[in-house]
């Protein structure tokens, strides 16, 4: 299988050669200068050409922002740039830039998709997270009960942008997966209520999944920490998957796997365990080998592999992780032929 046969027919449940081997968030900055000190080329700094150095499968992304060239930037991290209607008003004309889509750039890249040599992917903004890179943290959660004229019409603004990019990217080629970034929980579970989530969300994922739908690209949700709960409100409302399964914030695989039969899962390797040698490395994949070899479960990371990892501790886990990825595979064909 090339890398695209084989990432739909995991996705897809179908018997595979073996997993993809593949970082789907890449590395921390400070992991990559860390690794130029060691044994990795200082010549290696873009995302793809360091995954082909490690013989990576390459997913390529492109994230469309809604922040046009002149939007302003907020003063510190979870800083808003508006405080009410008028606010908006005044940034609006920074937002929903079009076109969102580099042609050029997805025209190279469908080229490589066409052979099969990497996976396509793209990101837009969820209908949590945009309102509160407006609003900032705090103000965001007041919002919901003080100013909801103003969230609905946020999101009705982002979901009518969100169509536009669709149709946009879709006109050269269509991408294999696409996230919704969204970041609705943190390690004790999500930070709105399921009542909220139906008011202020589902209605515009109703309005766009059908379109991705019918397009045949998967709609996966990018939300850190417990996604547990919230996970039966994106499969209620039409969404493929959740990534990236964060081990630390609790998140149990096995578990989401049982709830949730049909949904597809990407990540969920701990990236704690990754400096601590080899026997913890294989405990790691001991644990996620049962559910991967059921397909719908791409192994990577949970997210970004950090700076304590060493050029030889990452060696280690690509190792081990061809060996797993490979009996998973095996697994498939006994599993998923039945």
């Amino acid at each position: 299988m090339n890398t695209r046969e084989r990432f739909h027919a995991v996705m897809n449940f179908q018997p595979f050669d073996r997993l993809p081997v593949v970082e789907w968030a890449g590395w921390w900055d400070q992991t990559i200068q860390r690794w130029h000190q060691e044994q990795l080329p200082a010549t290696l700094t873009d995302r793809y050409d360091i995954s082909r150095h490690f013989g990576l499968e390459v997913y390529q992304q492109d994230w469309f922002t809604p922040r046009g060239p002149g939007c302003p930037a907020p003063v510190g991290h979870g800083m808003g740039i508006l405080q009410d209607e008028a606010g908006y008003e005044a940034v609006r004309p920074h937002l929903f830039p079009l076109p969102a889509v580099d042609r050029g750039r997805w025209e190279r890249w469908a080229a490589e998709q066409k052979r099969g040599d990497v996976v396509l992917w793209f990101t837009v903004d969820g209908f949590f997270w945009f309102a509160r890179t407006l609003l900032g943290i705090e103000r965001h959660l007041y919002a919901f009960y003080d100013q909801p004229a103003l969230m609905h019409r946020i999101n009705e603004d982002l979901t009518a942008w969100i169509l536009r990019v669709i149709e946009e990217v879709s006109s050269v080629c269509t991408p294999d997966f696409m996230t919704f970034a969204e970041d609705l929980s943190y390690n004790h579970g999500p930070m709105l209520s399921e009542a909220l989530f139906d008011e202020f969300m589902a209605p515009y994922y109703r309005c766009i999944l059908p379109e991705l739908h019918r397009r045949g690209i998967l709609s996966i949700i990018d939300s850190d920490g417990d996604v547990a709960v919230p996970a039966y409100w994106f499969e209620r409302v039409g969404l493929n998957g959740i990534l990236p399964l964060e081990r630390q914030a609790g998140v149990d695989m096995a578990r989401l796997r049982a709830e949730h039969p049909r949904l597809r899962f990407i990540g969920h390797f701990d990236k704690m365990t990754m400096n601590q040698g080899e026997a913890r490395l294989r405990q790691e994949f001991d644990r996620l080998l049962p559910v991967a070899a059921q397909g719908g479960f791409i192994v990577s990371c949970d997210h970004q592999t950090p700076p304590g990892v060493s050029y030889s501790d990452y060696e280690c886990y690509l190792r081990l992780f061809r060996e797993y990825a490979a009996e998973a595979g095996r697994r498939s064909q006994r599993v998923l032929s039945v």
